[in-house]
C-alpha cells in the first residue's frame, strides 16, 4: 500500500510541479514554463523596468493591433523560482511550433522583414531589439508574429544595435545561401542553430554576390569585421545614433527585399494537372471521399504528410480546420505559400518536411528544438498517394510506416496505390521488385495491429483505395 500511495504522490506532482521549457534558458530575463499543459512565461526582476516600459509606452498595444506580436495576458499563480519573479505571463497559444530549417524561402524573407519592422517600430517608442532570432518568429493564422515578450529592452542613444550579428546569420546567411547557391542550403539553419556564420557563408557565396551593396555589406565585410574584432566589447558612439539605426534598418530591409529565389524544376506546380493518374472523375471522388470523413471525425488539427502544393490541405482547411502541409519538396511548399498569401488563408500553414529524416530533436540536452514527433500529436493525418514513396522509394517497411505514423495521430486518412498503378511502375523501372509484401492484403493486415479500419473506399476510374482509420493506442 505504501508503495502505492508513492506512486499517487508522485503523479499529482507530475501533474503540478511547473516544467521549464528546454527552449527559454540561456535568456536572463525570464523563462517559459508548462504546468498541466498550459504555457506560462516567468519574467525576472532583472527585467522589470524593460517589461514596464513594453507594456506603458504603448509598444506592446501597437504591435498587438498590428499582428506584429502574439497576446499575452498577466495572470497571478505561483511563480517557478519565486526569487527571481516579478511578474507571470500567459501567451496565446500556438496551434504548431514550426523551426526555420522548416520553411520554405519566402516564408524566411518574410519573418526577416517581420524582424525589421520590429525593430523599427521599437525605436519610435525608445526600447530595441535585444535578439534578432528567427526562432522568435511563429507563423500564426497565416503571419509571422514575434512571440517572445521578453525581445526587447530600453533604446540607449549611441549604442549600436546588438542584434545585428544574429540577424545577419540567422536571416541574411541562409537567405543569401540560397539566393545565390541552392535552396538545399537552408538546411544548414539545422545544424547551426544559433545562426550560419558569417565567415562560412561569405566563402560558399559565390563572387558574383559581391555584386550587391547589401550582400558585400552585411555577409561578406561583415565577416572580416567579426574576425578583426572578435575579442573587443562593442562601446556605445556618438557617431552611431538613431539616424545611424534607421539607416541600418533601412539597408538590411533593402538587401532583403533583393533577395529573390527563383523556382527552378517546381515540379509540383501542374502535378494536378497531369501526371497523378486520376481522371477527372477519379479527382473528383477522392476530394468528395476526403471531405466527408474530415467532416465526420471534425478535427481540429490535421497533419497532411505529403501536401505537394496543399490541393488536399485545402479540404481540411476550407472546413477551418488547422491544418500543416508538410513535403520535401522546398519548391512545392514555395508555391504553397503563395497561394496562401494570395488567398489570405489563416488555417494553412505549409511546411518542409522529409518524413524519412523527420526534424529531429536539437539543442542542448536534444531539448531546445522539439522533434516533430514531439510536436504532436494530430487530431487527424492525411497520407495520399505517399506510403508508394516510402515503401519503395525508400525501402521502409509497412510495419515501420503503421508504426510511425500511429505515433503521430488519432485519426488516419490514408491511401494505397497498388504496385500495378503506373506511378508505382515508374518507382520499380529503376531497381529491382524486392517489395514482394507490398499488397494490399499485407497492407490492411499490418496497419490494423496499429489501427483500426472504420472504412475503405476505392477512388473512382482507378486502381487506387482510401481508408479511413483509428488510432488504436492514442
Amino acid at each position: 500500500m505504501k508503495s502505492n500511495s508513492n506512486q499517487n504522490l508522485s503523479k499529482i506532482r507530475t501533474l503540478t510541479t511547473p516544467e521549464t521549457l528546454g527552449s527559454s534558458f540561456r535568456d536572463p530575463s525570464g523563462f517559459l514554463f508548462k504546468q498541466q499543459g498550459e504555457i506560462f512565461r516567468q519574467i525576472n526582476l532583472e527585467y522589470r523596468n524593460h517589461y514596464d516600459h513594453l507594456m506603458s509606452s504603448g509598444l506592446y498595444q501597437y504591435l498587438v493591433e498590428h499582428t506584429l506580436m502574439l497576446t499575452h495576458k498577466e495572470i497571478e499563480i505561483p511563480p517557478p523560482d519565486p526569487i527571481t519573479a516579478y511578474k507571470i505571463i500567459k501567451p496565446n497559444m500556438l496551434d504548431f511550433v514550426s523551426y526555420p530549417y522548416e520553411w520554405c524561402f519566402s516564408q524566411l524573407k518574410h519573418a526577416a522583414l517581420t524582424t525589421l519592422r520590429l525593430q523599427r517600430n521599437a525605436l519610435k517608442y525608445g526600447m530595441c531589439l535585444k535578439d534578432a532570432s528567427a526562432y522568435n518568429i511563429q507563423f500564426h493564422h497565416g503571419k509571422p508574429v514575434l512571440i517572445d515578450s521578453l525581445s526587447f529592452e530600453t533604446y540607449i542613444p549611441g549604442k549600436p544595435w546588438i542584434a545585428y550579428r544574429q540577424f545577419c546569420q540567422h536571416f541574411l546567411a541562409p537567405l543569401s545561401l540560397a539566393a545565390y547557391r541552392d535552396i538545399r542550403l537552408f538546411q544548414l539553419t539545422k545544424t547551426f542553430i544559433d545562426g550560419i556564420p558569417l565567415d562560412l557563408t561569405s566563402r560558399l557565396l559565390p563572387n558574383r554576390s559581391r555584386f550587391s551593396v547589401g550582400v558585400w555589406m552585411h555577409i561578406h565585410l561583415h565577416a572580416k569585421s567579426q574576425q578583426k574584432y572578435a575579442n573587443q566589447k562593442i562601446k556605445s558612439s556618438n557617431n552611431f545614433n538613431l539616424n545611424s539605426m534607421l539607416g541600418l534598418i533601412d539597408s538590411l530591409e533593402n538587401t532583403v527585399n533583393g533577395m529573390k529565389w527563383k523556382l527552378i524544376g517546381a515540379g509540383w506546380e501542374s502535378y494536378y494537372h497531369h501526371d497523378h493518374n486520376y481522371s477527372p472523375n477519379g479527382l473528383k471522388s477522392k476530394e468528395k471521399i476526403i471531405h466527408t470523413w474530415l467532416k465526420e471525425i471534425n478535427p481540429t488539427l490535421v497533419w497532411d504528410l505529403g501536401a505537394n502544393t496543399g490541393k488536399f490541405s485545402r479540404i481540411a482547411s476550407q472546413q477551418n480546420m488547422r491544418t500543416l502541409a508538410f513535403d520535401i519538396d522546398p519548391a512545392a511548399v514555395e508555391i504553397n505559400y503563395q497561394q496562401c498569401l494570395d488567398q489570405k488563408e489563416t488555417y494553412l500553414l505549409p511546411l518542409v518536411m522529409d518524413f524519412t529524416n523527420p526534424s529531429p530533436a536539437l539543442g542542448w540536452q536534444h531539448r531546445e528544438r522539439l522533434s516533430l514527433e514531439d510536436r504532436g500529436p494530430a487530431n487527424a493525418l492525411l497520407a495520399l498517394a505517399l506510403i508508394h514513396h516510402l515503401a519503395i522509394g525508400n525501402n521502409v517497411p509497412l510495419d515501420r510506416l503503421a508504426q510511425f505514423f500511429s505515433r503521430l495521430g488519432k485519426w488516419l486518412i490514408i491511401e494505397f496505390i497498388p504496385k500495378e498503378d503506373s506511378q508505382v511502375q515508374r518507382l520499380l523501372s529503376y531497381r529491382e521488385d524486392i517489395f514482394s509484401s507490398y499488397n494490399q492484403a499485407t497492407f490492411e493486415k499490418i496497419f490494423s495491429n496499429f489501427f483500426k479500419i472504420h472504412k475503405v473506399q476505392s477512388v473512382h476510374e482507378s486502381l487506387r483505395n482510401l481508408y479511413l482509420m483509428e488510432n488504436r493506442l492514442l
